[in-house]
């Protein structure tokens, strides 16, 4: 049925029973064609674990794709009736995927929303077209909750390319010919300059939208010294510095030599470091990547939209396409949305360091995507006796083992890919995983080097109860919570190998007695 789902056929006179069995067939074939690089990264090649459940974004996207599927069949089909209860059946899936991973956030009715209802109004007279309403939620700032209830492919919001501040306007600009001559310069970097002087402008067509922008943002790149050395331990505190050092070098490669040659377009109060930073935020966390119907794919900024929150099983996933029809940006939903209910938009898939450096969250679920990379040599494969998929991977990392499915003998709860690396820097001829008291003791080796690996690692992050949770400070906060996130991946890891050793223990024993 369809390229998401071959060789599924589907008869008129299917019952009940027959279809849920299709739909399943279906799903299986649908999440592996939809699993992305880190999904069979930590799935590995078992072809039973990848047709399982992987990921809320996986499972969302296997079961939209067969949505599609279904749509381009037509209500002609001779099965029509059948196909009518199988969409039924796989939106009710998505209902229920929702309910798994939903996120519960209070509106909190105090706070005014003045600045946003303006802009929104001032949206609807340029041509945008909503069916959400901004809102303050509790613990997340701003948002957007739907007006009315709203289907699977309904328009959340329709934004025209009118309002959409992209490089066209830097090109229409006095800057643009200055910054044309700067070896290097990309038309971000540009765009991020030109928003320094626009957020000023109070002719700005765009006045409305800088009104509704904080004046500091809260992002990881603002982070106090108190706030980055309680990341000691942590990767992301040399992420952070760098990234910080970074954006230095770029300011001091432009200013103040910007302002001195050309001091009435780029006056010296509007490109201080303080605002150089800030517009970094700005478009780090509101940006987004729009494909225009040139195929060219610009960095934007998009009024109104960008309010929306992030969520590890958003509402709306495929958005970021320029329709040429309506020269608009549309932003259908991929399941339900009710009346009420915070709308939620996907991101990107980030890990919490990312989503905390350059957005100044972490997420409220579980992030299938918080990975930590490892330190590892990967040797070349040559000579290696089986080299099946696992092999191929050139570099390695773990995450929570609470995401694993397969805790048995050789697997632990953790990635068949590092296993299957260590176990060939110890034997490069090893093929087969049959229990042997050799292959049992390398097991045994290597489960201990992992727990000692990891157990130091939490132990460079400090003792728990030395964390000042009193403090007021929110970029503190955060990185604690940040903080306590990978102690927890650390911890679930060291727990999975300790119970691997008595697994493996378990099993060396049988052949001792």
């Amino acid at each position: 049925m369809g390229s998401h789902a071959k060789f599924v056929y589907i008869q008129s006179s299917a019952s009940t029973v027959e279809l849920k069995s299709s739909l399943n067939l279906m799903l299986q074939r649908a999440r592996i064609i939809n699993l992305d690089e880190l999904e069979l990264y930590f799935s590995g090649e078992d072809v039973t674990d990848l047709v399982e459940f992987n990921s809320p974004r996986n499972e969302m996207e296997a079961l939209n794709s067969i949505l599609t599927a279904i749509a381009k069949l037509g209500g002609e089909h001779s099965a029509a009736t059948a196909l009518q209860e199988l969409r039924v059946a796989t939106v009710n899936l998505i209902s229920e995927v929702a309910k798994n991973f939903k996120e519960e956030r209070k509106v909190v009715t105090v706070s005014s929303c003045e600045q946003e209802k303006c802009l929104q109004q001032w949206g609807e007279d340029e041509g945008v077209k909503s069916q959400l309403e901004i809102s303050y939620f509790e613990g997340a700032g701003r948002g957007a909750v739907a007006r009315q209830d709203m289907r699977i492919g309904d328009i959340a919001m329709e934004i025209p390319l009118s309002i959409v501040i992209s490089e066209n306007l830097v090109h229409a600009s006095q800057m643009h010919s200055i910054l044309g001559e700067v070896e290097g310069m990309s038309a971000e970097t540009m765009l991020l300059l030109w928003s320094m002087k626009e957020k000023h402008n109070p002719d700005s067509k765009f006045k409305l939208y800088f009104d509704t922008l904080p004046e500091k943002f809260k992002t990881g790149l603002s982070f106090g010294i108190e706030a980055i050395m309680s990341l000691d331990g942590t990767l992301l505190l040399e992420e952070i510095v760098q990234a910080k050092e970074h954006l230095r070098t770029q300011y001091d490669e432009l200013f103040p030599a910007l302002c001195n040659d050309h001091l009435d377009v780029f006056p010296p109060e509007l490109y201080t470091w303080e605002q150089f930073l800030w517009a970094c935020e700005l478009w780090y966390s509101n940006s987004m990547k729009i494909m225009f119907n040139d195929g060219k794919l610009r960095t934007c900024l998009v009024p109104i939209a960008g309010f929306l929150n992030h969520s590890s099983c958003p509402h709306i996933v495929h958005y970021g396409k320029v329709d040429f029809t309506t020269n608009s940006i549309k932003f259908p939903l991929s399941r339900p949305c009710n009346a009420g209910e915070q709308c939620f938009l996907g991101y990107g898939n980030f890990s919490s360091s990312h989503l905390l450096t350059f957005y100044g969250f972490l997420p409220q679920l579980d992030n299938y995507y918080d990975v930590i990379p490892l330190d590892i040599d990967v040797e070349s494969n040559e000579g290696f006796a089986d080299t099946g998929p696992t092999s191929d991977w050139t570099s390695h990392m773990i995450r929570g083992t609470w995401f694993s499915k397969n805790l048995g003998i050789f697997r632990y709860g953790l990635p068949p890919s590092l296993l299957d690396h260590m176990r060939r820097s110890r034997n490069p001829f090893l093929q087969t995983f049959n229990l042997t008291p050799e292959k049992l003791e390398i097991e045994l080796e290597i489960l201990r080097d992992l727990c000692s690996m990891f157990q130091d690692m939490t132990d460079a992050l400090g003792d728990a109860q030395l964390d000042d949770r009193e403090t007021t400070s929110w970029d503190t906060k955060l990185a604690l919570d940040f903080k306590y996130l990978q102690r927890r991946i650390f911890y679930s890891v060291v727990a999975s190998c300790q119970a691997g050793c008595e697994l493996v223990e378990s099993e060396l024993q049988r052949y001792r007695l």
